[in-house]
């Protein structure tokens, strides 16, 4: 009965200290093309509406405070939203060195329906 009780504690023991190893930590994956991290991403606007090119600020100055401001990597998304649709406006430097922009805009409804990126910004403009 000791000797079971001994082979249980071990057993115990045991996974105890090899939960606490965990696996090892990987390291990051370099971007595709194996560039540091902090090269910029150059992105080319491909939309044309009358937000594409315009700064940050700029946009602020049109709409006000956005309800969301996220920064990811290289990228930038305000999201303004209203009763009658939502915009969400991304920016990306046009080339290295450079400030970003405005290089695509989103627009959609409430209830999640596409919507026309001009008359969803006039909704908002000051």
């Amino acid at each position: 009965m000791i000797e079971k009780l001994r082979l249980a504690a071990i057993a115990g023991l045991a996974l105890t200290v090899s939960a606490c190893a965990g696996p090892a930590i990987p390291r990051p994956a370099t971007p595709s093309g194996g560039l540091p991290p902090s090269t910029p991403t150059v992105v080319r606007p491909v939309q044309n509406n009358a937000l594409i090119g315009n700064s940050a600020d700029a946009i602020g100055r049109m709409f006000g405070k956005p309800q969301l401001d996220i920064t990811e990597g290289a990228g930038r998304k305000l999201q303004f939203a209203g009763s009658n649709c939502i915009i969400d406006i991304y920016f990306y430097a046009p080339r290295a060195g450079a400030n970003p922009v405005a290089t695509h805009v989103d627009a959609r409804t409430p209830d999640g329906r596409n919507a026309d990126v001009n008359s969803c910004a006039q909704s908002f403009q000051r």
